[in-house]
């Protein structure tokens, strides 16, 4: 019953008595520490017996905080690398604009009422996300597509010259095929005398070969060769390659000729995709489209 209960539950004084002795007690030391600083010795022990608990505590708030500052480290100088591989790539393209100026000046090759014919196409900085090579495919992944501007036909440039040419594009990223692709053929100009020619994957890999070339055309080795600009795809003065062999065949009427790329391809990861639009684009990924571009001596659209 209530009235029953132990009495080890009624011993004490009542709640509020101490409740009031407490307090006073309180009260008490906060004045006597305020005036005479008696508790200085035991707070300084108290917080030292307390640091090792402070410190595991503020463990997950210290290691967000280095987290976020390496987040932050790693994103500024990914910018700054991208800044600089763009900056880089478009010295070496006014390099190569000015020195085709320059060619065409000693040429004296301006004429009256035509229009300025540059090479400050805009253009889209990309990254390599990986590569795929077989015997026949020579292909890159690069990590912007339609959304960024990239669509089918543009090429892929480096600061040494042209790398590639975009065969498809998806919505975050495009495929690119490099100049030793069966699938792309630039038309290409010799620097040195303005010779025109269609440049095509050489049976011997890394190589690049110029089909239909007259057996007496003015070419040497170590002549220069940079795109003409025709078909719109490729902006004029790009360097391509640069002649290695040339052999004539009197019998065909045709040379032989074999040229190295310039552009070193497995050095960098960042590129740079010209927004061209060029005219006539054929589906570089069709069979029957090779076939024909390999049996014909005009160069095809791309």
């Amino acid at each position: 019953m209530p009235g029953n209960a132990p009495s080890l539950f009624r011993q004490g004084p009542p709640g509020w008595v101490r409740l009031a002795v407490f307090a006073t007690l309180a009260l008490a030391l906060m004045v006597v520490d305020a005036r005479w600083h008696v508790l200085d010795t035991a707070r300084h022990y108290l917080g030292v017996a307390l640091h090792p608990f402070q410190t595991v505590m503020r463990l997950p708030r210290d290691g967000a905080r280095q987290v976020a500052d390496w987040l932050d480290t790693a994103e500024r100088i990914r910018a700054e690398d991208e800044a600089e591989s763009r900056r880089r790539i478009e010295v070496a393209q006014l390099a190569t604009y000015a020195a085709r100026l320059a060619e065409e000046n000693a040429q004296l090759r301006r004429l009256i009422g035509v229009a300025d014919d540059r090479t400050g196409a805009p253009t889209i900085l990309v990254e390599l996300l990986y590569e795929v090579r077989t015997q026949f495919d020579q292909r890159l992944i690069v990590n912007k597509g339609q959304q960024a501007g990239i669509r089918a036909g543009m090429p892929l440039i480096n600061e040494r010259g042209l790398v590639g040419q975009v065969v498809r594009a998806g919505a975050f990223n495009a495929e690119v095929a490099l100049l030793t692709d069966r699938t792309v053929s630039v038309p290409v100009q010799v620097l040195r005398n303005g010779l025109r020619a269609i440049a095509y994957a050489d049976s011997t890999p890394g190589k690049l070969e110029l089909r239909y070339v007259p057996a007496d055309a003015e070419l040497v080795e170590g002549d220069l060769l940079v795109t003409s600009g025709l078909g719109g795809w490729y902006a004029p003065g790009v360097p391509v390659a640069r002649v290695e062999r040339v052999e004539s065949d009197p019998v065909s009427g045709y040379a032989k000729v074999v040229a190295q790329p310039v552009a070193a391809i497995d050095h960098h990861r960042h590129f740079l995709v010209q927004l061209t639009d060029g005219t006539g684009l054929i589906d570089l990924e069709s069979p029957e489209t090779t076939e024909e571009a390999e049996a014909e001596p005009a160069p095809p659209a791309s």
